[in-house]
């Protein structure tokens, strides 16, 4: 009899815990973009959301209903980001190490493990309504300009601003007051405004305009055309190409550094075209090898501005490629650009507006 009285309590714990489970799931996504909003690194978001689940179980029987479910995983999500965080509080992409090159000879020298790099983030399956309720909200320049915050004023803004939770709320969860928090979101947005004006006319959709842009810039990156590249590129157009801190400014310099140093070693070339960060273009790029096979090479994750591309971050980690889903290689007879994977009419929301 006791054996029986003992089971009762043990399947009913384990049907709360399957319970929990199932109700949990759903926010996954979420989490995962608000670690990533956090942290800059999709890979650090992946542990720490993996990290709030295992809390959440475990602490499961202490809940009780209190809050709701949503937020209380945000809750031990935004403080295990903050612990986090205290070791190291910040990404780069290599515009925010130094002044840009005019020497489109200047020397490459990739940095080491030391400098922690901003990450791009693949797009997954959309539900409709987070897309509104979050639009833009892991757009690569809002996830840059993140960076610049201490982690606290970034926890505040993201939860205010992109979240759109009260003072209240946002101050219970960081064990502050309505005030402070006020005061913090405050400070972060006046940091934010030198990145919101350089953000201002990106293009809000990869509509058939942007995404003909594309095709045509892949198209031209295929084939070395330097004159082609000319006429889809800003005079302010920026190449960035992590781990490399050097990066360069303008149409004449850029265009320099890939005449002179990247079209004569890249040889044959095919490009890939998908989207990243809430829709925005990118563009994995193989190169041919010996064996007559292409294997990646880069990940250009692209910004268009007045018709025209305005930023260029070439993350040139191929373990990225895999994230993506993208393939690990390509045989001869591929076809050359554009070829698309993921939908046909991509979404890119703007954020900083």
């Amino acid at each position: 009899m006791n054996t029986s009285s003992g089971r009762k309590p043990a399947e009913a714990a384990s049907r709360d815990s399957d319970a929990f489970l199932r109700r949990a799931a759903e926010f996954r996504p979420e989490l995962l973009a608000h670690c990533y909003r956090m942290l800059g690194s999709v890979h650090d978001a992946e542990d720490l959301v993996q990290e709030t689940y295992l809390r959440a179980w475990r602490g499961y029987g202490t809940f009780e209903g209190r809050s709701s479910l949503r937020y209380w995983l945000y809750r031990i999500a935004t403080s295990a980001c903050l612990t986090a965080l205290q070791h190291s509080s910040r990404r780069f992409v290599p515009a925010g190490l130094g002044a840009a090159s005019d020497d489109p000879g200047a020397p490459l020298d990739p940095a080491g493990a030391e400098i922690p790099w901003v990450q791009p983030m693949p797009d997954g399956p959309a539900d409709p309504a987070a897309v509104v309720a979050e639009r833009g909200s892991v757009r690569l320049a809002l996830i840059v300009a993140l960076q610049q915050l201490p982690p606290r004023q970034r926890a505040v803004l993201i939860l205010r601003d992109v979240l759109a939770w009260r003072a209240a709320e946002v101050a219970e969860l960081l064990d502050t007051t309505p005030a402070a928090v006020n005061s913090a979101l405050q400070r972060a947005r006046v940091q934010l405004e030198h990145a919101a004006a350089t953000e201002d006319g990106v293009q809000d959709s990869l509509d058939a305009h942007g995404r003909a842009l594309v095709d045509r810039f892949a198209r031209a990156f295929e084939d070395a055309d330097v004159a082609a590249l000319a006429r889809l590129l800003r005079d302010d157009v920026r190449l960035e190409m992590p781990p490399d801190p050097v990066w360069f400014a303008g149409r004449s310099v850029v265009l320099g550094f890939l005449a002179d140093r990247v079209f004569p070693i890249a040889g044959d070339q095919r490009l890939l075209g998908t989207t990243a960060n809430d829709g925005q273009p990118a563009l994995a790029t193989y190169w041919r090898e010996a064996d007559g096979r292409f294997r990646p090479h880069a990940l250009q994750v692209l910004t268009l501005r007045g018709h025209r591309v305005s930023r260029i971050i070439a993350f040139r980690d191929t373990t990225y490629f895999a994230a993506f889903g993208l393939p690990t290689e390509l045989d001869q007879d591929t076809p050359r650009a554009p070829a698309w994977l993921g939908p046909a009419a991509p979404t890119a929301p703007a954020l900083l507006r």
